[in-house]
């Protein structure tokens, strides 16, 4: 496993994959692990549904158990590890506790995060891939 899905980017692989560059798509094709989300990425994606934030044609819960339900995919789990490290992230880092929590589990797990979030990728701090 060597790459985490920033939520925007899982719910683009499997719903909208023209929004996903050609360099990653590429890098996601010759991957040969898995592909890890954190499990912080299934609960912000049912609080935008909850909020009405995004429409995924379908129950969130059908949509998240039918995005989970693949060999490509490897759900992280929230430990202590993770919760520790989102405290104490270095350097400046938003305020987005969701965002902390998929920063810090890339940290701990060694992972490079795909996003397009612009903070993100400008925070020096976390190994990232986009464009």
């Amino acid at each position: 496993m060597n790459y985490l899905l920033d939520t925007h980017v899982w719910i683009w692989m499997m719903d909208d994959p023209k929004r996903i560059p050609k360099k990653v798509a590429t890098a996601l094709r010759k991957e040969k692990h898995p592909l890890a989300i954190s499990i912080m990425s299934v609960w912000e994606i049912a609080k935008l549904v909850q909020k009405n934030r995004i429409d995924l044609n379908m129950t969130v819960d059908r949509w998240i158990y039918g995005a989970l339900d693949s060999e490509l995919i490897c759900r992280i789990q929230l430990d202590e590890r993770v919760a520790l490290e989102s405290t104490k992230l270095p350097g400046d880092f938003h305020n987005d506790p969701a965002d902390q929590i998929i920063v810090a589990t890339a940290r701990v797990h060694n992972l490079t995060l795909i996003t397009a979030d612009r903070k993100i990728l400008a925070y020096r701090h976390v190994k990232t891939l986009w464009d």
